[in-house]
């Protein structure tokens, strides 16, 4: 199996730009290298199977969409309340809208792992420790509410992000004067984070 890290990443991005555009039946290994630019055999060279090379765009959509620690650090410099919890589910629709390929792969990801139960013992395993850690920081930070709060929170957002990215004419106008996606995010976050 070859080692070049940098090429690599390449390929898993090529694969995250695949999976996003064709979906998991579209994710072949001749696809994946034609994305990438490089010769045909190469994504070969480095994921075992189909399913190596889905665990690793896994991990890879987790730190390409992972907050900003320098965004994030000026965030928790202000009070712990609800504008606070709002300001943090306006920069996860700025990174969601900023990259859309990136969540568009995710969603493809949940596609397939109902139907792939090796994938879905990995990815569920993936997706709940991101749940568990958003309420862990929730809770570490001080934030307004508890876990509950937390994930209502993310169930809506969820939900935002999936109508914002796939088909985004269902949310516009549907409340009058309430823009998409921003407005909704602060109703959103308005219904379910209690005041401070």
């Amino acid at each position: 199996m070859a080692v070049n890290p940098q090429r690599r990443a390449a390929l898993v991005d090529a694969g995250v730009e695949v999976l996003a555009r064709e979906g998991a039946r579209g994710l072949t290994f001749r696809a994946v290298d034609a994305e990438a630019g490089v010769p045909v055999g190469t994504a070969s060279n480095y994921f075992t199977g189909r399913d190596d090379l889905l665990r690793q765009i896994d991990a890879r959509l987790h730190v390409r969409l992972a907050p900003d620690p320098e965004v994030l650090a000026g965030l928790l410099a202000r009070p712990k309340d609800r504008a606070l919890v709002t300001a943090f589910m306006h920069d996860l629709i700025a990174r969601a809208t900023a990259d859309r390929t990136g969540y568009l792969a995710l969603l493809e990801m949940r596609l397939e792992a109902t139907r792939r139960p090796e994938l879905r013992e990995s990815y569920t395993k993936s997706v709940r420790g991101d749940l568990e850690q958003g309420m862990a920081f929730h809770r570490d930070a001080g934030l307004p509410g508890g876990d509950e709060t937390v994930v209502v929170l993310y169930l809506a957002m969820l939900g935002l992000i999936l109508e914002h990215l796939t088909l985004p004419g269902v949310l516009d106008g549907v409340l009058t004067g309430v823009g998409v996606p921003e407005g909704l995010v602060e109703r959103v976050v308005a219904r379910v984070v209690p005041q401070s």
